[in-house]
């Protein structure tokens, strides 16, 4: 069932209307959702017509609609991708068995924890970022944190549809608790610690969606496999909304650099390190750039665990959670008897350690994010070498700046070298964004709101949300 039915108070493509029980439930539990999302969905916009996409159907063309809607009234629902008729497990020790429909009871417990991490990221995004629409720096801009917001929230429901379809009362109760969780709250946070981050100017929007909901990708793509079908075919079809938001970090940070490697050139700044002059210029300096790709890649990398994990080793056995691109990879897919190269700080020094593979499915995830990050780098690079400017933004060495897995006892700088912590504390400012970075970010955070009108600090995207022209009311505020 491809196409979306819209008749209900729930969308869906499952068939709702077949399963009066759990349509009941879905249906008491959505005025609380409503409650959460004009609570803690975008402040002071809640009442404002906004050009945002809906998913229409799962297919892979045509599948969203574009129109003017009041956020509370988006029609958030149950979308599933198209089921594969003889679909066998891929991995793990059940593979070549057909595809559960059904929680298998071993595995009740590690699946829906699963799920509920998965799902508790997803409000979480929204909390971090309600304030931002105060400070967009164009409707083009203000309209698209509105559209990862909505589609976040539609993720949330994805993964509560699961639990309470398949987990009863347990899947209940953790479906209330993913309304009362709150990021950043000290007695309820979220679960993730990158989550509880704040989000408080733009450029760290830009740095969490191009980062963060990359490791979003990676977990998707990565549960997408999953023996449990339902499971997999709900994460499939997030990740084609998914897509989005990291192109939203993506080109939000090259504006962001292409303004001011417009600025250095055109008042003839010959030191792109010269972080006094380029500000006195009111656009991002690309040391600071760099400090903010710091913070927030490492940061993100802690999300992925340890990297030798047991945990993820029992989902994979389990076939319940595989690995990036899991059918690409050439082998067994069983992982008995394989290894896996794990970098490790032994001795003071920087060491590659083969281990049994079922043990590292994390570390290599971990791997395959950061390659996907270097494309990005890549791109961003090309930008400051389209004006000629010497300087090369990277990301920093996978210990740099870590509180979880193997290096988090590690210090470390960006490029590698292993330091002592008195060191740490006495450079950390050279690495990471101070407070005079931040305040500095802060300054440049001013709401603009005319059509086709950009803030200084970012320059105009090169093509507009579906065809739109340059000067398009992506956000209707009435003057």
């Amino acid at each position: 069932m491809n196409k979306v039915d819209y008749d209900n108070l729930i969308p869906n493509n499952v068939d709702l209307s077949s399963d009066r029980r759990l349509q009941k439930a879905l249906e008491k539990w959505h005025p609380g959702y409503i409650d959460w999302w004009k609570q803690m969905g975008p402040d002071g916009f809640q009442d404002i017509d906004v050009y945002l996409r809906t998913a229409v159907s799962v297919d892979q063309e045509g599948w969203a609609k574009f129109g003017y809607v009041k956020m509370p009234e988006y029609r958030w629902g149950i979308l599933l991708a198209p089921q594969e008729e003889g679909r066998k497990i891929g991995f793990g020790q059940h593979i070549g068995e057909p595809v559960w429909q059904e929680v298998p009871g071993e595995y009740r417990a590690m699946l829906r924890r699963l799920i509920v991490i998965q799902g508790d990221t997803e409000p979480a995004s929204v909390e971090q970022q309600r304030y931002l629409g105060h400070t967009a720096p164009s409707l083009y801009d203000m309209r698209n944190v509105f559209q990862v917001n909505v589609e976040e929230g539609r993720h949330l429901w994805a993964m509560v549809y699961l639990l309470h379809k398949y987990f009863g009362r347990d899947g209940r109760d953790e479906a209330e608790d993913l309304l009362m969780r709150r990021s950043g709250d000290k007695d309820t946070p979220r679960i993730l610690g990158a989550f509880n981050e704040e989000t408080p100017d733009w450029l760290s929007f830009f740095m969490f969606t191009t980062f963060t909901d990359r490791d979003s990708k990676m977990q998707l793509e990565a549960l997408a496999n999953s023996g449990f079908d339902p499971l997999a075919r709900t994460t499939r079809f997030m990740l084609t909304e998914e897509g989005h938001h990291m192109f939203v970090g993506r080109t939000g940070v090259e504006r962001v650099i292409r303004r001011a490697c417009e600025l250095i050139k055109e008042n003839g700044i010959h030191d792109p390190s010269d972080v006094g002059a380029i500000r006195g210029l009111g656009v991002v300096d690309l040391p600071t750039l760099q400090k903010k790709i710091n913070f927030h890649y490492s940061v993100t990398l802690d999300l992925f665990g340890a990297e030798i994990s047991t945990n993820a080793s029992n989902a994979f056995n389990a076939s319940l959670k595989g690995r990036f691109r899991e059918f690409s990879i050439m082998d067994d897919h069983l992982l008995h008897d394989s290894t896996y190269p794990v970098l490790k700080n032994i001795d003071g020094k920087f060491v590659k350690v083969h281990e049994p593979a079922i043990n590292a499915v994390n570390g290599r995830l971990c791997d395959d994010y950061i390659d996907d990050c270097e494309q990005v780098m890549t791109t961003w690079n090309r930008v400051i070498k389209e004006y000629g400017i010497d300087y090369k933004l990277s990301l920093p060495h996978r210990a740099f700046n870590r509180k979880l897995g193997e290096f988090s006892d590690t210090y470390a700088t960006p490029s590698g070298e292993i330091i002592s912590a008195d060191e740490w504390q006495s450079c950390q400012g050279e690495w990471l964004p101070d407070n005079d970075d931040l305040h500095y970010l802060l300054s440049l955070m001013q709401q603009v709101i005319e059509p086709g009108k950009y803030a200084n600090w970012i320059s105009p995207p090169r093509t507009g949300i579906n065809g739109q022209s340059g000067d398009f009311e992506y956000v209707r505020i009435a003057a």
